[in-house]
């Protein structure tokens, strides 16, 4: 079985991967939604013993078109490819996107790109993908170009939820901003998961008794402001349950920017520098200012308590959540 392989453009796609399934989307959340599009790319590869990958787009366009525009991406680069690795696909191809490419007439995607970078042997994408100058290609235009250029296409259509709404990446960002995170687990079907780095702080929860894993994340992550119950992974593979706090800790540093500090449970050791995961479980409450840290504690000591409860109780979602959170 072979690595998983990020590949930073068409331009440098490995020749052993040449004839793949080639799922194509930005794929923000890799939600259910997504994930309908991207497990008939698996099926269509097992069936013929192709390889199967994904074709997506960095930065997300919208950052391209809407520079000004904050975009809160839910699975960035990094997080995407480890989504697309446990889902069981060879490789994702991050083509640069800018205003040069999104230029780039449809014809010329479709035989450059597709049919010759790739040499893809079979096209899987939604029903709603637009592609080329212009935004001029369709779903429709591909399957025509699949007829000339020798490669089959398979178009998915909408996913819906079981209240009969399609999921999108925006509802679920609306969810994670209010803070429901079991609602969004729901859409994206598996618990919403960062990655970054383990910085030091200033240390004040150790002092208290609750020694902290901090992590910076992006600017434009619109998480709602509060305590949550959370699962945190290692780079070795090794799961920790915890209670973390986002937000600017309104009782000692309300000017700060904002942290997700995960206080973990039964856990000796030094984490500084490595680059973990922490998975949401349930929010527990908002984040609140304490009249001082005598109280603080005592509301602590009630979260952890709350948190332990809660993570105990928890079963994987899917086979994604269970690989990734359990």
């Amino acid at each position: 079985m072979n690595d998983f392989l990020r590949v930073s453009g068409a331009e440098v796609f490995p020749a052993h991967l040449r004839g793949a399934v080639v799922a194509i989307g930005n794929f923000d959340g890799v939600h259910r939604g997504h994930q309908t599009v991207l497990s008939r790319a698996l099926e269509i590869a097992r069936e013929q013993n192709r390889p199967a990958v994904v074709l997506t787009f960095e930065p997300n366009p919208r950052q391209v078109f809407q520079p000004d525009v904050p975009l809160f991406r839910l699975t960035p680069a990094p997080m995407k490819a480890q989504l697309l690795d446990l889902l069981g696909f060879d490789a994702v191809i991050e083509q640069k996107f800018d205003r040069d490419f999104a230029a780039i007439p449809r014809d010329m995607f479709e035989r450059e790109i597709l049919a010759e970078k790739l040499g893809a042997g079979c096209i899987v994408t939604g029903y709603d993908f637009h592609y080329g100058k212009a935004r001029g290609g369709t779903s429709q235009t591909l399957v025509e170009a699949g007829e000339r250029q020798g490669f089959n296409v398979c178009i998915v259509e909408a996913f819906s939820d079981e209240g009969g709404e399609v999921i999108s990446s925006s509802r679920i960002r609306k969810l994670l901003a209010q803070g429901s995170v079991a609602e969004a687990a729901g859409l994206l079907g598996y618990r919403y998961t960062v990655e970054a780095e383990i910085s030091h702080g200033k240390k004040l929860g150790r002092t208290l008794g609750f020694p902290t894993a901090n992590m910076a994340l992006p600017a434009d992550v619109e998480l709602a402001h509060g305590i949550y119950a959370v699962r945190l992974r290692r780079p070795d593979g090794t799961l920790f349950d915890g209670v973390a706090s986002f937000g600017k800790r309104p009782t000692v540093d309300s000017d700060g920017e904002p942290l997700l500090e995960s206080f973990i449970f039964d856990f000796e050791g030094d984490l500084y520098g490595e680059v973990c995961t922490v998975s949401l479980f349930s929010f527990l409450r908002p984040e609140l200012k304490f009249d001082g840290l005598d109280e603080l504690v005592v509301q602590m000591k009630q979260d952890e308590a709350e948190a332990r409860a809660l993570l105990a109780g928890m079963r994987p979602l899917s086979q994604l959540d269970l690989d990734l959170t359990f």
